[in-house]
């Protein structure tokens, strides 16, 4: 495993699937919102950090790639007549973003990695659904994103280790896997990415 890799600390159960497809519209209509947020955040990303040319890169990038994504999803929707959902608070995203230390020195650092583990914990759950699937065009759909969203959780921590110390990486990076295992744990499955 190399430097920009790194492994969850608790995996997703299978039975988070059969919740996911029990009600597959409405894991769509979140997918669709996901992506679409995605997006936003890196353009953020990009309008928050002038001053850093390769993450300015990165972020167009990813904003670009998520808002394809975005635009497959909401196709299949409304071959199935679906409409976006209303935007709600994601819990997992919302605890997550609270680990965020708002002091300026690790502010970029604690969002870089955490968006690196949302990214991956989509990267692991996008394989499963692919997985799971039986339809062979939403079978390669799915396997397909998870491949880019193994892409992203690496682009996320690749900026980290050029920002920042490898130690002190590696460090907030251990923290906040511990979070991220102990908000997976305590939250109810939902048909939904996270």
């Amino acid at each position: 495993m190399s430097v920009l890799e790194f492994e969850l600390r608790l995996p997703t159960p299978a039975e988070w699937v059969d919740v996911a497809k029990s009600d597959f519209n409405a894991f769509l209509q979140d997918h669709a919102a996901c992506e679409r947020k995605a997006a936003a955040l890196a353009m953020s990303m990009v309008q928050h950090y002038p001053d850093k040319p390769d993450l300015i890169r990165g972020m167009i990038d990813l904003a670009m790639e998520e808002m394809a994504h975005f635009r497959e999803v909401m196709k299949i929707m409304l071959e199935r007549g679906l409409q976006q959902a209303n935007d709600e608070k994601d819990p997992y995203i919302k605890q997550l973003l609270q680990q965020i230390r708002k002091n300026g020195e690790t502010y970029l650092l604690d969002r870089l990695l955490i968006f690196s583990i949302v990214e991956k914990r989509g990267h692991e759950r996008f394989q499963m659904m692919g997985e799971a699937l039986e339809d062979p065009k939403m079978k390669d759909f799915y396997i397909r994103l998870a491949k880019a969203e193994y892409r992203h959780y690496t682009l996320f921590i690749k900026l980290a280790h050029q920002y920042y110390d490898a130690q002190q990486v590696n460090q907030r990076l251990d923290e906040l896997l511990d979070a991220e295992a102990h908000i997976i744990k305590n939250l109810p499955f939902r048909a939904a990415v996270h």
